[in-house]
């Protein structure tokens, strides 16, 4: 009976080595597992994050420059705006009307979050009046090209400001009045000269039968019978 005790005691232990030792091997693997995720969360992914996040940085900081200069700049760029005037128009003119009207809807009017929604087309548009040497859209345009429109709004709209005042504003015309609402006036008038021409023509009709019946001779007066005279009974 205590050999029996002793090897069953024996094999409980060994299983309880073997469970021991599943679970440290379990342990180690999801160990493993987890190092293994947070090294290449720490290797690649944070150093990407670390990289956006100081390149936002970078082109804020470049951004508040840029429009720095710019507003030290505003100044003469008035000035020059005013002497090349005249000379511009045609061509800012033939600019715009080529744009979209997405782009159009910017010039005329500043709106927040619209410089995002057509960047593209902004940065082609400021690249066509950095052609024609626009007062102020040369710099704008090259800091739109490499920090993008959102981060310079400002010098954006004030080149666009100073396009805005060669467009001229279609004012729209007025709303014609339904043609339906004058409908009733008028038939009310046709209905109501129809009910006089048909009263004058009733009025003709009775003066006309009226006239017959005074040119109609009255009939002769009938003569009373002649009655023949009776011969007196003969007697008999």
């Amino acid at each position: 009976m205590v050999i029996g005790s002793e090897s069953s005691y024996n094999l409980s232990s060994h299983r309880l080595q073997l469970n021991s030792s599943s679970s440290s091997s379990a342990r180690s693997c999801n160990s493993y597992r987890f190092n293994k995720k947070m090294g290449y969360w720490k290797s690649v992914v944070v150093p990407k994050f670390k990289k956006l996040f100081d390149k936002n940085n970078v082109k804020k900081a470049a951004a508040a420059e840029a429009c720095k200069i710019f507003d030290d700049a505003k100044d003469n760029y008035n000035n020059e705006f005013e002497e090349k005037k005249a000379d511009l128009q045609a061509k800012v003119i033939e600019i715009y009307e080529a744009s979209s009207a997405e782009v159009k809807a910017v010039v005329k009017e500043r709106k927040d979050g619209a410089l995002k929604t057509v960047s593209t087309g902004v940065e082609k548009f400021l690249e066509e009046l950095s052609k024609i040497e626009f007062p102020g859209s040369k710099p704008v345009y090259e800091a739109c090209s490499k920090l993008g429109p959102t981060y310079i709004e400002g010098p954006i709209y004030f080149v666009f400001e100073k396009v805005s005042t060669f467009i001229v504003v279609e004012e729209e015309p007025p709303v014609a009045e339904p043609e339906a609402a004058a409908a009733p006036a008028e038939e009310t008038s046709s209905k109501e000269k129809e009910i006089v021409v048909e009263e004058e023509k009733k009025e003709e009709v009775v003066a006309e039968e009226v006239a017959e019946v005074e040119k109609t001779p009255e009939p002769a007066a009938a003569k009373p019978e002649e009655v023949a005279p009776t011969e007196p009974a003969k007697a008999c």
